[in-house]
């Protein structure tokens, strides 16, 4: 096989930047004549957590592979907020990094489900030939025949960027280009999404995962957490966290506190603060949560329940106490529950996260509903009694979500090793 090279362009965002660099980890390992350089984008806003993430893996690249390299592109100082002009913003300079590399691009990678990049791909065509406009079916009862699911598609639970003006445009375009390609690689395991990835014939998906960075050594890092988990029984602790860019306002802040109360279940949750706005908001962690709690919740949750700030994910689903996660759905943070086997109860935020809730709840049936189609942006506020009744589902021991949750686990190992589905040699 002659040389090649691969080049990631991850968004400037952590889930993001994980799935890249875990993939190029694992495809220099068993591709020896690849290099990978990977091109990381920046502007002024991204959070501090973004650039210690990419430092410390630039430093220790050199023991993963002299084949791996990284190019920061200019830092894009425009007080611009969208996200979109600020990647119209960064093509030329890809584009100049990328041509300095190579001549020709032959596959692309995608940190989605198939499941979803064939719902883009089924929405681009519509919207194409039939002038179907998504932006339309915001509060709609309609279902649409997604080919890549086996279930129909509601319309209510569309994934909040489709329904934008703004976003709905490069969404689209980015179809069209994948509908170019030679070839999709995709963070799944053919166990987890056969139906979709066997769907795709042109251009083909390829599924390598899950890719994940389950290395983090939480316990070193944060003790006390760790240490206050040792001292619960397994399976017994409901673990709230809802990524990067997850955060609530007060008054909904207070209705989960009132559910996790009334519910009488153990509880650790990463509680963190609603961010200034900027290009890609990170939450930031509260000085003091009482402030936003009720009155008295932490000294009458003492010993029952953890209110903490940013939480070290992956440690803490691997801790044997964690009986259950909720969860914003991003694509990272599922693989990472179903790798331990920790039930999911889905509350969507932003991005493809109420897609990803759909799949899990009614295409795959390894999740329960809190609210398929929250939104961040909606000012809807869930009530406690919703989050209560999730939460207790959730937590039932011997449900037939939580086997179903084992059984996948075990097959996302299975696909990884030699001769499983994902992979490649």
């Amino acid at each position: 096989m002659e040389k090649a090279q691969l080049v990631f362009i991850p968004a400037p965002a952590r889930g993001h930047l994980v799935s890249a660099l875990e993939a190029s980890k694992l495809l220099l390992t068993r591709c020896h004549q690849l290099s990978i350089t990977v091109l990381i984008l920046s502007h002024s806003s991204i959070s501090s957590k973004v650039h210690n993430y990419v430092e410390s893996r630039r430093a220790s690249s050199s023991t993963i592979s002299n084949r791996l390299q990284f190019i920061d592109l200019p830092e894009d100082e425009t007080e611009s907020f969208s996200f979109s002009s600020f990647v119209e913003r960064q093509k030329l300079h890809v584009k100049e990094a990328v041509l300095k590399i190579t001549q020709s691009e032959s596959s692309v990678d995608s940190p989605q489900l198939a499941a979803f990049l064939g719902f883009m791909l089924y929405v681009q065509k519509i919207h194409d030939e039939e002038k179907f406009d998504p932006t339309e079916f915001k509060d709609s009862n309609s279902e649409l025949p997604v080919p890549s699911l086996v279930s129909p598609f509601p319309a209510r639970v569309m994934p909040s960027a489709m329904l934008s003006k703004v976003w709905l445009p490069p969404l689209l375009y980015n179809a069209r280009r994948f509908g170019e390609a030679k070839g999709i690689i995709v963070n799944t395991f053919l166990e987890l999404e056969s139906h979709a990835i066997e769907y795709f014939k042109m251009p083909p998906v390829y599924p390598i995962g899950p890719i994940l960075d389950v290395a983090s050594d939480g316990r070193s890092t944060h003790q006390e957490i760790m240490q206050w988990l040792d001292d619960h029984p397994p399976s017994s602790v409901v673990f709230l966290c809802f990524g990067s860019m997850g955060s609530f306002g007060e008054d909904q802040v207070k209705e989960i506190a009132y559910a996790l109360e009334h519910s009488g279940h153990r509880f650790l949750w990463s509680l963190r603060q609603t961010p200034s706005v900027g290009l890609l908001p990170s939450p930031s962690d509260y000085e003091d949560p009482q402030q936003v709690l009720p009155e008295g919740f932490l000294d009458r949750m003492g010993g029952i329940g953890k209110v903490i700030g940013w939480a070290p994910q992956v440690a803490v689903l691997a801790h044997p106490a964690i009986g259950g996660f909720v969860s914003h759905c991003g694509w990272n943070s599922i693989l990472e529950s179903i790798w331990f086997g920790v039930p999911i109860a889905t509350w969507p935020m932003y991005a493809e996260q109420q897609f990803n809730a759909f799949q899990m709840v009614t295409e795959l049936g390894l999740a329960v509903e809190i609210k398929m189609d929250y939104r961040n942006d909606s000012g809807i506020i869930v009530n406690s009694d919703e989050i209560e009744r999730g939460i207790r589902c959730l937590m039932e021991h011997d449900s037939e979500k939580r086997k179903k949750v084992k059984e996948m686990s075990e097959r996302s190992k299975m696909a990884l090793i030699d001769g499983g589905s994902s992979y490649f040699g």
